[in-house]
């Protein structure tokens, strides 16, 4: 079953791109029992004790930044002007509660510009084009020296959703914001937990590797493909629930259909023997999937994939409605069946299969 405190952690704490120290701290907190070290982007490296050298690598990403804003300026009225961290959808940010955090550690809570529909003139009130340099945020202040001076705020402070985790037990339903992908997080953390006690006896190398700074060009990825050098990677991504926006059969990320299998996007094209496996494995176990080619989208998958002699990826994807906005709703059942696709895809790895992946044995 989902960890239901863990997932509210992970989801509630700050992290818009390059500030996803919060997250760092949440993580390792729930990665008992593994090594943990971060580096100077904020990637974060999780192995298990004791390990076996020799072996295939095995790197399970996920990223820890989710969307949310940077301070770009201070008006004289003491509003401030904001850019965009990550692919909001520009109609979706008016009236909303965000959170801006200073220097300091202090956070302030603010609300994204709205003019009442009572200033607006007829032309207006039809017109729904936006630019971000007409969205604003407003933290109470009346001047600059005050958004300043009694605030603490300063450009360059980071932004972020105001949304607080719920669990709804009676239908398995969760929701919050950053769920893509601290949901992919969390699900790095329990696949190592799940193996950590029979890593000995695995084909290969577990290592985990949190990503920074997805949202904004799938850089941190660049540096943990390079440290970890892995030979296969898992990637787990927050996915895009399509079940309210498209009809069935061409739906291909419904909540409470189980994990994605993604076979392409705009990243990468998938290893046809890496999916042949997860398939095989989520029939053999009964562990709901659903199979998806996506005409459009990216995950780290792209980056991991070109690294070295290049790296065969299996992207795995927890479906979650309306990512990249303020508001999320996952299914927990969802979770695990990401979860255990992982898992029991690692403990079906042996010489043969990884060599089939790896296509040792083509030539």
């Amino acid at each position: 079953m989902a960890n239901i405190k863990e997932i509210e952690a992970l989801t509630n704490a700050f992290g818009p791109s390059g500030f996803e120290e919060e997250v760092i701290r949440e993580v390792k907190n729930w990665c008992q029992g593994l090594d943990v070290k971060n580096d100077a982007m904020y990637n974060v490296y999780a192995t298990m004790k004791n390990r076996k050298e020799g072996r295939p690598v095995i790197m399970l990403d996920a990223h820890l930044d989710e969307c949310g804003f940077m301070v770009q300026s201070i008006l004289e009225n003491g509003l401030l002007s904001i850019l965009m961290l990550g692919g909001f959808h520009l109609t979706s940010l008016p009236a909303h509660s965000v959170i801006v955090r200073t220097r300091s550690g202090k956070k302030h809570r603010g609300i994204t510009t709205s003019k009442p529909v009572h200033f607006l003139t007829p032309a207006q009130r039809n017109d729904n084009s936006l630019d971000i340099e007409d969205i604003l945020v407003d933290v109470g202040a009346s001047s600059r020296e005050e958004a300043m001076e009694v605030y603490g705020i300063r450009p360059g402070d980071p932004i972020m959703p105001d949304v607080s985790f719920e669990y709804h037990e009676e239908n398995g339903i969760m929701y919050g914001k950053a769920f893509d992908n601290r949901l992919g997080c969390v699900s790095i953390i329990e696949t190592m937990q799940a193996l950590k006690d029979e890593a000995d006896r695995l084909a290969v190398d577990v290592v985990g590797a949190f990503a920074a700074q997805e949202e904004v060009g799938t850089r941190g990825a660049t540096v943990t493909a390079q440290q970890v050098q892995p030979d296969l990677a898992i990637v787990f991504e927050g996915s895009p629930a399509d079940d309210f926006f498209f009809r069935p059969g061409l739906a291909q990320c419904s909540m409470k259909g189980g994990v994605q299998i993604r076979h392409m996007d705009n990243s990468y094209i998938s290893n046809v023997e890496f999916i042949r496996l997860a398939q095989e494995v989520g029939d053999r176990c009964g562990i709901k999937y659903q199979d998806a080619v996506r005409r459009g989208g990216s995950t780290n998958a792209g980056k991991i994939s070109l690294t070295g002699k290049a790296v065969p990826v299996l992207v795995l994807g927890i479906p979650s409605r309306y990512v990249h906005s303020h508001y999320n709703f996952c299914a927990a059942e969802d979770v695990d069946a990401t979860v255990s696709m992982a898992v029991e895809v690692i403990r079906a790895l042996d010489q043969e299969r990884i060599a089939r992946i790896l296509r040792n044995d083509m030539i």
